[in-house]
């Protein structure tokens, strides 16, 4: 069968394009904005890519077209799709329909952190020897690739987004599929462009645990009022919370300020006694860093655990986790000084990635770089909080990209000479490489291609070098 997606650059449709391939379709695909690591991994697996929305990309006509959420009515190839009569489907329903029936499906939800989770939780079954298949929203470094079928009999670990299905299916993606175990991490507001406010949110957050059966289990991070709110519409599911409360079955206690080492702490009893029960716990040190990195392995260690995997064991596979490309990924390092690429795109996120690297940085400055593009951040969204995200941060430099819906020039000056502003890429690269000296962290935050700055510094830095050697 010959699918064609359209969006297939995108971090779900991309996966799903693998997918499909590994399942033997013919796959081709239009996106409008097509670079790494989700080009390379598409080229690489035989999958034709053709850059922008254009009719003739539909000729000759697929037996069946994907559509992606970024896409809406009034584009070409939409356009071009319904006038054809072809048949067409969302991915998150072909996802469902072609892909997860028969499986033991583990879905990982939140608003941070579900790339993260999702890839330590697949490494951990896959170091137990379960082969577990996956879609997540990045490439995990530990399989090199996004998404894989894995052994049939296996679980089934899939990154669930609460963004909208497609421009005909409203409903957020992870209410196709019906997980066993659902993950919720956390809960705040994000899509503005979609969701009017939390309530909103929460509400699709129900709609998912509506579908995880009585048999199934839903692991729900402590201390998340949100969550709470969703739970109190009514659960038909057993619960399990995870964090560093007290009364949670899974509980962490970080040995280390930057949280690359921590130790975990099972109670298999009921939670909110003075006595849980059966205690196991076990010792975590692993290269990634902040607190919020150590909630995400304590969540997958908990679902990877209802599974089969021992504790312990599980424990020791994180000490050979890679962090998954765009999450705290190191790109290089000239002169001494560290360049890191982040997906982090949501005030809180920006802030828990800064408090991590902040608390890692024992030497030498740490200096963010960050463009503010998404959706959220475009219409305005939680503006006034990317003041406070940064307070970790030595130095900020803000990139204000075209299309952005408001001026960026306020919100930087009040943060006088501890931030500066740009609009033009090469006189960012400038700026920074002119104030980084050996020792400085760099991290650059964008959930976009950022116009390959990440190259750019390296580049730049490497020049600096010689021209001073």
């Amino acid at each position: 069968m010959h699918l064609h997606i359209m969006g297939i650059c995108g971090t779900f449709m991309g996966s799903l394009a693998l997918l499909a391939r590994e399942m033997g379709h013919q796959v081709s695909g239009s996106d409008q904005n097509v670079y790494p690591p989700m080009s390379t991994q598409l080229v690489d697996a035989g999958i034709t890519l053709m850059e922008g929305y254009h009719a003739e990309h539909l000729s000759p006509a697929p037996d069946l077209v994907v559509v992606g959420n970024a896409l809406s009515r009034g584009n070409e190839e939409v356009e071009a799709l319904l006038n054809s009569g072809l048949p067409y489907t969302s991915g998150a329903q072909w996802l469902a329909e072609h892909v997860l029936p028969g499986r033991r499906v583990i879905a990982v939800a939140g608003t941070h952190g579900k790339t993260t989770t999702a890839s330590v939780l697949a490494w951990l079954l896959e170091s137990a020897g379960l082969a577990p298949g996956f879609l997540i929203g990045g490439v995990p470094r530990n399989f090199g690739v996004s998404a894989r079928l894995g052994d049939p009999q296996a679980p089934f670990v899939v990154e669930a987004d609460e963004y909208d299905t497609a421009f005909f299916d409203k409903r957020s993606k992870f209410v196709h599929y019906r997980p066993h175990i659902a993950i919720l991490n956390n809960l705040e507001f994000d899509h503005a462009d979609i969701f009017p406010d939390l309530a909103a949110i929460e509400r699709q957050f129900h709609h998912l645990v509506r579908t995880v059966p009585s048999q199934g289990h839903l692991l729900v991070a402590d201390e998340q009022p949100a969550l709470e709110r969703v739970l109190s519409q009514g659960t038909w599911t057993p619960v399990a919370h995870f964090g560093d409360q007290a009364a949670s079955e899974w509980q962490l206690k970080l040995e280390r300020a930057d949280a690359s080492r921590f130790q975990v702490i099972y109670s298999a009893g009921e939670s909110g006694q003075d006595t849980h029960g059966q205690e196991e716990d076990g010792v975590v040190e692993w290269a990634l860093t902040g607190e919020h990195n150590a909630r995400n392995a304590l969540a997958a260690l908990a679902a990877a655990h209802l599974c089969g995997v021992d504790l312990a064991r599980g424990c020791a596979a994180l000490a050979r986790f890679e962090t998954p490309r765009r999450r705290q990924e190191v790109r290089g390092e000239i002169n001494g000084i560290q360049v890191i690429d982040d997906f982090a795109h949501h005030p809180t996120a920006i802030a828990a990635t800064l408090k991590g690297l902040r608390a890692a940085t024992t030497k030498g400055r740490l200096l963010a770089v960050i463009e503010p593009r998404s959706n959220t951040m475009r219409l305005g969204a939680l503006r006034e909080r990317l003041i406070e995200s940064v307070a970790d941060a030595d130095g900020v430099f803000w990139f204000q990209p075209a299309g952005l819906d408001w001026s960026m020039d306020e919100l930087v000056a009040t943060q006088g000479a501890h931030a500066q502003l740009f609009s033009d890429i090469d006189t960012l690269v400038a700026a920074v490489v002119t104030q980084a000296s050996p020792l400085d962290r760099i991290v650059v935050m964008s959930n976009g291609g950022f116009e390959g700055v990440h190259e750019r510094l390296l580049a730049a830095l490497a020049a600096a070098k010689e021209g001073n050697a």
